[in-house]
């Protein structure tokens, strides 16, 4: 759907299209940057030799090693939290729900979103969406992907630097379409954050139940199918 709105415009194909710097768009969308559409925000990593700095349960803190072993569109926390003595010695940035991650090195692409308040370390750019919603920010990320790692410079490893990320041009719909775009398609994201959601359920159950079940100690002859 985001690419038949916003790359191919077939909805608005009967429409007057207008010329701009990216070629034709229909007539009163605009070209503007990823900054215009949303803050992008980057990460900090409290110093490691600080244990005081890191804990089970606090602020949830993602890196890119966290989104490597997340299959799922949304995550609520990594592997490691830190906590607000941690948040405070960093340039962590908590931000909100429905907050877009974007590793921007090592590698460059793993794209998640948030499920609570949450802060990356430094190798990410994220967007919290402003006028533009999540939906939109998420797919636009993602259909720019291969644009974004060609653009990307370093020595050591490639890095989309938040100047880049910034920069980026983003083709922007009238608030109405943006609007009805979001209404389309945040049923879906919202019925995929449920699914995942129990999955995970799921997997821990079994992951409790098997290892009793294969030790003796539980039978499915106690368990009544009525």
């Amino acid at each position: 759907m985001f690419k038949s709105w916003f790359v191919d415009f077939e909805p608005f194909k009967n429409g007057p299209f207008a010329d701009s710097e990216l070629g034709k768009i229909p007539q009163g969308w605009t070209i503007g940057t990823l900054s215009d559409v949303g803050d992008v925000i980057g990460g900090g990593t409290p110093s490691k030799a600080v244990s005081e700095y890191y804990t089970n349960e606090g602020i949830a803190w993602i890196t890119p090693k966290d989104l490597s072993t997340n299959n799922c569109k949304f995550i609520s926390r990594g592997e490691t939290d830190i906590s607000e003595l941690g948040y405070k010695n960093s340039n962590a940035k908590l931000m909100p729900r429905g907050s877009i991650l974007f590793s921007s090195r090592a590698p460059i692409g793993y794209i998640s979103i948030a499920k609570n308040e949450i802060c990356t370390n430094q190798g990410f750019k994220s967007i919290v969406p402003q006028k533009a919603g999540t939906c939109f920010i998420y797919y636009f990320l993602r259909n720019n992907t291969s644009k974004i790692e060609s653009m990307a410079s370093g020595s050591t490893f490639k890095e989309a630097s938040g100047g880049l990320m910034k920069l980026l041009k983003v083709i922007i719909p009238t608030k109405e379409i943006l609007t009805n775009f979001e209404k389309a398609v945040q049923p879906l994201f919202d019925m995929q954050e449920n699914n995942e959601d129990e999955s995970i359920r799921l997997s821990v159950l079994r992951d409790t139940l098997l290892p009793k079940l294969m030790s003796g100690e539980l039978s499915v002859e106690e368990v009544s199918f009525d």
